[in-house]
């Protein structure tokens, strides 16, 4: 039966322990690891420029030259250690191959900042015996650290997802477990190899294995900077919402000049249409492209600018409510109107005419539902004329990002800042209609739209509606 893997990547950092497991994992039979067969400066350790016939300028040319014969000369599985700022050329090839096996090894944060800050004030960043041990003292700095907690949590998020998207698991290890012959044999097993171990390595020694207290000159004040931390994240936004694609064949092209708008449903879709009329003395056009057709208009199109518009959470939602869902015309959403009524009880007028008091009661009740829909709660999808602003955005992002991102509240400002980019005078903007919001506008309504758009509050900036304009 053929071996599982035929190769691995030991994704680590600096300070976690990945000397040592790759020490300890370089004495059984059927491994060999590599080192940093990628880190920029060097081809597996410090100082070496050459490594299994290849050169650095050869690897830099061509990174998969040096997987390769790191494959070719290993009796079994080649493997390398991999940190987050190594060649990510290598690591977008190996990461989506199943036959690349994926070991995780990770350390406390702090510790792992704390050993970095060490080494670098004793220039030891590796310890073979006691006798030779170099010890120092170290400043904790806060925004050292955050941006160290920042480094790493970006990339074992990324890792995390891509393992997730490829259907692929791996073995996670932590710098407390790489003395356990049994995780370590558990190791052994997940890549396929049959040696067993009965000990770990003794070329590498624990350099620093004090307190943080002993380590750390303002310990205290490092304990008082770090209690404010949130360790369970608990001021987080939770987002249950389906990740979004750029929706390209909805995007409209003004007649002439090189604008792409990216419109956000429940936004100011019908103001930039007039607009954009104005601006050419001709209406845009909505071609239904695909991301080839795109690519080709701005080929075609020299100095072109693409931009969308985010309107204020209440607006928008009112204008989905005001347009699809309160009224029985043909703009309608019928059956969900019918839904609304019949399974979450939604008072909507079955004739969609309705007063100020009516109208107001059944808007929440379409919140309540939007609040839940949003929240993976219901059975009925989640339309794009109600879903969150910033998963919208960050859908476009996939293709491409828009040159601008126009807030309703700066509209006329923005789309004047547009137009003399393509070195045009920018006409006048359509006013915006928002009596019917006017009148049942509340607190109630406010706090239970900030509830089901926290993240659209956050990420840009909103403050309540009456104080927007």
């Amino acid at each position: 039966m053929a071996p599982k893997f035929d190769s691995f990547i030991l994704l680590a950092e600096m300070r976690t322990g990945s000397n040592f497991l790759e020490d300890t994992l370089n004495t059984l039979p059927g491994l060999r690891c590599w080192g940093e067969a990628f880190n920029p400066a060097f081809i597996s350790h410090a100082g070496q420029q050459e490594q299994a016939g290849v050169t650095l300028t050869q690897r830099e040319a061509d990174p998969l030259l040096l997987l390769d014969a790191i494959k070719a000369r290993t009796d079994g599985i080649a493997g390398f250690r991999f940190f987050h700022d190594h060649d990510p050329r290598i690591l977008a090839h190996c990461l989506p191959d199943p036959r690349c096996a994926k070991v995780v090894l990770t350390r406390n944060p702090l510790d792992s900042y704390v050993s970095r800050e060490i080494a670098r004030e004793t220039g030891q960043w590796r310890l073979g015996d006691m006798k030779t041990a170099r010890t120092a003292r170290i400043m904790f700095d806060a925004d050292a650290f955050n941006r160290h907690l920042a480094r790493l949590q970006t990339f074992q998020q990324d890792l995390t997802r891509a393992l997730q998207v490829s259907g692929q698991t791996a073995f996670y290890i932590r710098y407390d477990d790489i003395n356990d012959i049994d995780i370590l044999n558990g190791l052994a097993t997940f890549l396929g190899v049959e040696a067993r171990l009965d000990h770990t390595s003794d070329r590498t020694k624990v350099q620093n294995p004090g307190t943080l207290r002993e380590k750390v000159v303002n310990y205290d004040a490092m304990v008082a900077t770090l209690s404010s931390h949130d360790h369970f994240d608990l001021g987080r936004t939770p987002n249950f919402e389906q990740r979004r694609g750029p929706s390209i064949p909805g995007y409209l092209l003004a007649a002439e000049s090189p604008l792409a708008f990216m419109p956000i449903r429940g936004g100011a879709e019908d103001r930039i249409t007039e607009w954009l009329t104005a601006l050419d003395g001709a209406a845009p056009t909505c071609p239904e492209m695909t991301q080839k057709d795109l690519r080709k208009w701005k080929r075609q199109n020299p100095g072109h600018r693409s931009f969308t518009v985010v309107r204020h959470p209440v607006a928008r939602i009112h204008e989905v409510f005001h347009r699809h869902i309160l009224p029985a015309g043909d703009e309608a959403f019928g059956d969900l109107r019918y839904t609304l009524r019949d399974r979450y009880d939604v008072p909507l007028p079955e004739d969609g005419i309705a007063d100020a008091d009516t109208r107001r009661a059944a808007f929440l009740g379409f919140l309540k539902f939007v609040k839940g829909n949003l929240g993976g709660q219901t059975s009925i999808r989640t339309d794009p004329a109600w879903a969150s602003q910033s998963v919208i955005v960050q859908g476009m992002a996939q293709f491409m990002s828009p040159d601008m991102i126009l807030r309703d509240t700066a509209l006329e400002q923005g789309l004047s800042a547009l137009a003399g980019q393509i070195g045009k005078a920018a006409p006048a903007l359509p006013g915006e209609d928002t009596a019917a919001l006017s009148r049942i506008y509340d607190d109630e309504i406010e706090a239970a739209v900030r509830d089901i758009y926290q993240r659209d509050y956050m990420m840009f900036g909103y403050r309540a509606w009456s104080q927007a304009a």
